[in-house]
């Protein structure tokens, strides 16, 4: 292939992977720390801003989890995760600029 029939990266959508969002909801789960983070595990929700696989860099993902004793924020980039500090704006901007440019 010459330089002007380079095959285009593709994005792949994963935000309907139930699996892949389970692993990484529970991968999040285990950096928090009970009696800190959370006191109870019963009302959690998990929410993903965005969650795509992308040829070359692995998985890039947006998520928040949601304790009785907060809300916490977690990013993927290559395939690390990474519990971040957010607010809920920066979430909502960059979930939106993310899809915006992928979506």
């Amino acid at each position: 292939m010459g330089l002007f029939n380079k095959p285009k990266k593709k994005n792949k959508n994963e935000i309907n992977n139930t699996v892949l969002k389970e692993n990484l909801g529970n991968a999040a789960m285990s950096t928090l720390a009970q009696g800190v983070d959370y006191d109870e595990l019963s009302g959690l929700t998990i929410e993903f801003g965005y969650l795509f696989d992308i040829d070359g860099r692995g998985i890039e993902a947006l998520f928040k989890a949601a304790t009785d004793k907060g809300t916490f924020y977690f990013a993927v980039q290559k395939n690390s995760l990474m519990r971040i500090n957010i607010t809920e704006d920066m979430f909502v901007i960059t979930t939106e600029q993310f899809l915006e440019a992928h979506g």
